[in-house]
């Protein structure tokens, strides 16, 4: 199977094509219906990050140098039941100071894991301890907030799974926790993090697709049986179209939050880096068949991410399971919108903006390519980061999200979630809800929440070269 596209200076979504090819190969480690359910008294854990090798492309490649937790890649996955305590102790085993940020958890601030903001980075050979109880079930997952351009680049991410006190009825789970890799012919992460020209684009968009950690050829499945898949985008800038051949995919829950089951717009589940779906998949093929799962989001540069291979045996049922399909609600406030305050929040910079990279931008750092409001604030943030605006405890807000730029970007609000209004003035279906909202190129959206939760929180784009670059701020919830 031919290894994807990687990204050009070239201009916009012009691509070369790339590098490496690799044999198919079975998908190993997402299967976990064996797995032992989270035990209800919690979960405590050590996540080791550090230096490993890889199998990532294949037993006729060297393995890929990485950085990881506990030695694999992805990092292990974390399960745990909602509503119990969580706790697990970050050993830094690098070079450079590390952090750990627990993606789409409504926490206490001084567990969020930005350094500088919510804690001091954890010097090499250091250690944290991060504890708290998540509120809400569904598909988080974990990652590097430090140097983290680079760290999440090299590899830290993993995924942490709060599960249902009612699950649905389903026969299997399958978790794709899906990365881009732009990978040299040795099948070594290729250099040149900090391109200048590709932070001002698309961000840094490599040339392999792992579905954890493995180039992955095909998944087995039966006909008849009702298998929920959760799906998390962990790369640094790929944005993902996901269509699966044959199949009427129905999506029950989006960035951590439930939402009224539906089928996707186009039959594409569309994903930004950082951004999670949980799909209902009625395994209705035909015995013996092969289906393609196609990610087509980059115009002319659609790639067969993996394929479901049908066993040949006789289907597990003859109709699809009538088992409800809506998970149970989470305890997340409504806003009042006839109070909330309304706050304007404009994405500016890039090139094609009428700016070029960095041009009539101010703020903190020298080699701003984006900016929020005016302010560029690049790096990972630092202590003297002053706020966008300020929100009264309990206050519920409005967040006017206006696109102005040529590009996408996924934008993550930490410590909360939130309810997407609407979009271009169009009301957005399906009740969705979450932590991250995708914005299209010049457009504008409106997302509302209560601020119920004290502290500085990170209001950034999840394509790292322009959160690094400058598309970043913080909101405070006093």
């Amino acid at each position: 199977m031919p290894l994807i596209s990687s990204s050009s200076a070239l201009g916009r979504r012009q691509f070369l094509q790339a590098g490496v090819a690799c044999t198919v190969a079975a998908l190993s480690r997402p299967v976990l219906a064996d797995e032992k359910a989270p035990a209800d008294d919690g979960l405590t854990t050590t996540l080791h990050a550090g230096n490993a090798q890889v199998r990532m492309v294949g037993e006729e490649y060297p393995k890929t140098e990485v950085w990881a937790y506990n030695g694999i890649e992805p990092g292990p996955v974390l399960r745990i039941r909602q509503g119990t305590p969580f706790r697990a102790t970050v050993e830094n085993g690098l070079a450079e100071g590390t952090t750990v940020h627990w993606h789409g958890i409504r926490l206490p601030n001084a567990m969020d894991g930005v350094p500088d903001l919510t804690q001091k980075s954890i010097a090499p050979g250091g250690r944290f301890e991060y504890a708290f109880t998540p509120p809400d079930a569904g598909t988080f997952w974990y990652h590097s907030h430090d140097d983290s351009l680079i760290q999440m680049g090299r590899g830290l991410a993993g995924a942490l799974i709060v599960g249902e006190a009612e699950p649905p009825q389903v026969d299997r789970e399958l978790l794709w926790t899906i990365q881009d890799w732009r990978l040299s012919r040795d099948a070594q992460i290729a250099p040149g993090f900090n391109n200048r020209m590709e932070a001002a684009m698309d961000g840094r968009v490599g040339n392999t697709a792992t579905i954890n950690g493995r180039v992955t050829g095909t998944v087995r499945v039966r006909a008849g049986e009702r298998i929920r898949l959760r799906l998390l985008n962990a790369a640094i800038a790929r944005i993902m179209a996901l269509r699966f051949e044959g199949h009427r995919p129905v999506i029950i829950a989006l960035n951590g939050q439930p939402c009224e089951p539906h089928e996707p717009n186009d039959g594409r589940i569309l994903l930004g880096p950082a951004m999670r779906a949980d799909v209902m998949l009625d395994m209705q093929g035909e015995p013996g068949r092969s289906y393609r799962v196609i990610d087509d989001f980059y115009d002319r540069l659609a790639y067969t991410l993996v394929r479901l291979e049908y066993d040949k045996a006789a289907p597990t049922r003859p109709h699809p399971s009538d088992a409800p399909l809506r998970l149970p609600p989470n305890p997340v406030p409504r806003p009042d919108l006839k109070t909330a305050s309304v706050h304007e929040v404009q994405l500016q910079g890039g090139m094609m903006s009428g700016m070029g990279m960095g041009g009539g931008m101010m703020g903190m750092g020298g080699n701003a390519a984006w900016a929020i409001n005016g302010q560029s604030m690049t790096g990972d943030g630092s202590p003297g980061m002053p706020p966008l605006f300020e929100i009264a405890r309990g206050r519920s807000c409005i967040l006017d999200m206006r696109n102005d730029t040529a590009w996408w970007h996924p934008m993550p609000l930490h410590g909360h979630s939130f309810q997407v209004l609407d979009r271009d003035g169009k009301p957005e279906p399906h009740d969705v809800w979450g932590d991250t909202v995708l914005l299209r190129p010049r457009e504008r959206v409106r997302v509302a929440f209560v601020a119920d939760n004290p502290g500085d929180w990170m209001l950034h784009c999840h394509v790292m070269e322009h959160q690094v670059g400058g598309l970043m701020t913080i909101i405070r919830v006093a």
